[in-house]
């Protein structure tokens, strides 16, 4: 049985590699999208009080430690029983929807962006964030640089830092905000709203403009029927911040929406010996192996299913891209997870809208921005919707706010099993018997996991202390003739 390595993968967060495994005619039997990064989070937190959560928690991840220190404080809240002030909640979605801009700008422009830029088979050295600054002019290159400066900008003013930010705590917040930090923020905000403007323009012209990239993007290699699930405000419009989880079928029809302290009756873990990576699904409908279709419980939660969970935005300019965006594709919900990379940008303009928005409410200014928890802390739940999905941390404490038990569910985990499906399914496409496989061939296959954003740096959490390892050696056959293990 031969086997062709992708190791290390690209233009992702984190470390993984894809084993692709050939039947003796030299098609593709199977593919492994292995992770092997242990982190160890969910163990070293027990034992430390509840409110150091979301400031441990956003070292988990360079990336998006605003994902992991907003779901942290929205657990404190919950474990203590306590509701911040409406300033102070504005004041958190507004620090977010900055972080939002910045993740998703670095995103299309330096991970994503290259394979549609460059085109899927430009020669390694160019398809990156330097070939696309060539290829697009340096006056482009500036804005990306200048949209992810202005992002942190915010994140600064409002978490303290700009990176790992250290203001959100149970209750609300540390810090108000001035009024001359408000209307800079407020400046930034145009500013974003007409970049977002600007990246879907060049998307326009790129990709859907370009018939061969618009065919990539709607051909059944890169397609998976499978459940969306995503936040959702009152109204069922898109919320990163707060609200229900929307959970929507293959055929548009949602199956329902849960609250945080809900989650455990609608996700369970599957597991498997070749990954230190867990299998979310759907547990009302079932674990049923690697395979899309209603009957199966797999889901995604992306960019993408976050459009298809949702009846809408709740800004005009992002919902007329909404609009545009199913019409253009024939409607919901969409399954070509190429189309993610629309979605993301669709969710830039909203999250650009939304933060010069919130920058013009009045109320953000005000001095309350913190209720002190009086109540005994317990356990608690809070979710946020992550740039690669939903994430949810779940803590249990003792009477001292001491966590016994902490649970993370992450925007990558939750994606796993259809990024294991989107690899499969692309390799056994571009990969037969008498076909020469190439470097292009293989980065489409990459295509078909970068198009989820998947960070591992956060999405592995078993630390026994030592690192397992297993080494099956194999004959010709592929049958296994002797087993090494350490650790195990």
């Amino acid at each position: 049985m031969e086997r062709i390595t992708i190791d290390p993968i690209t233009r992702l967060e984190g470390h993984g590699k894809i084993e692709i495994l050939l039947d003796d005619d030299g098609n593709v039997a199977n593919t492994y999208f292995q992770i092997p990064e242990l982190r160890g989070f969910e163990r070293f937190c027990v034992g430390r009080p509840v409110e150091e959560m979301p400031l441990l928690t956003n070292r988990i991840c360079g990336v998006c430690p605003e994902a992991h220190h907003m779901a942290a404080a929205k657990a404190g809240d919950a474990v203590y029983g306590v509701e911040p002030p409406p300033a102070a909640k504005k004041l958190r979605e507004l620090l977010y929807m900055g972080f939002f801009f910045t993740d998703h700008t670095t995103h299309f422009y330096a991970l994503g962006g290259p394979d549609f830029i460059m085109g899927p088979d430009a020669p390694v050295a160019e398809r990156n964030i330097l070939g696309v600054i060539h290829k697009v002019g340096l006056e482009i290159g500036g804005k990306v640089i200048q949209a992810r400066k202005n992002g942190h900008r915010v994140i600064e003013i409002l978490g303290g830092r700009k990176v790992h930010p250290c203001t959100s705590i149970p209750g609300g917040v540390t810090k108000g905000l001035t009024e001359p930090e408000r209307q800079e923020i407020a400046d930034i905000g145009q500013w974003a709203v007409e970049f977002a403007q600007f990246s879907l323009k060049l998307f326009d012209d790129i990709v859907l403009k370009n018939q061969a990239y618009l065919d990539l993007v709607l051909v059944d290699i890169y397609t998976h029927r499978t459940y969306s699930i995503g936040m959702v405000d009152e109204n069922n419009k898109v919320n990163f911040y707060d609200g229900l989880v929307s959970v929507v079928g293959p055929d548009g029809r949602r199956l329902g929406k849960y609250a945080p302290h809900e989650y455990t009756e609608w996700i369970a873990e599957h597991v498997e010996p070749w990954t230190y990576l867990k299998f979310p699904y759907l547990k009302k409908v079932g674990w049923k192996g690697f395979v899309d279709g209603k009957e199966s419980g797999v889901y995604t939660a992306t960019p993408l299913s976050r459009l298809n969970a949702a009846d809408g935005m709740t800004t005009p300019l992002a919902q007329a891209e909404y609009e545009r965006f199913y019409q253009t594709l024939g409607g919901k919900p969409v399954h070509q997870r190429l189309a993610t990379h629309w979605a993301r940008l669709i969710e830039l303009l909203y999250a650009a809208e939304r933060l010069a928005e919130l920058a013009g409410d009045a109320e953000i200014t005000s001095p309350h921005f913190h209720t002190i928890p009086t109540q005994t802390p317990t356990e608690g739940v809070g979710i946020v919707e992550a740039p690669r999905g939903t994430l949810t941390h779940h803590y249990w404490t003792d009477e001292r706010g001491i966590l016994t038990k902490v649970n993370l569910v992450v925007g990558t985990t939750n994606n796993y099993a259809p990024i294991s499906m989107s690899i499969k399914k692309a390799a056994q496409s571009f990969i037969k018997k008498g076909v020469v496989v190439t470097e292009g061939m293989l980065n489409r296959v990459e295509m078909a996991f970068r198009a989820y954003d998947p960070c591992f740096g956060c999405a592995t959490h078993s630390l026994p202390g030592q690192m397992p390892l297993q080494v099956t050696v194999r004959d010709a056959a592929g049958e296994p003739v002797e087993v090494l293990r350490q650790f195990c």
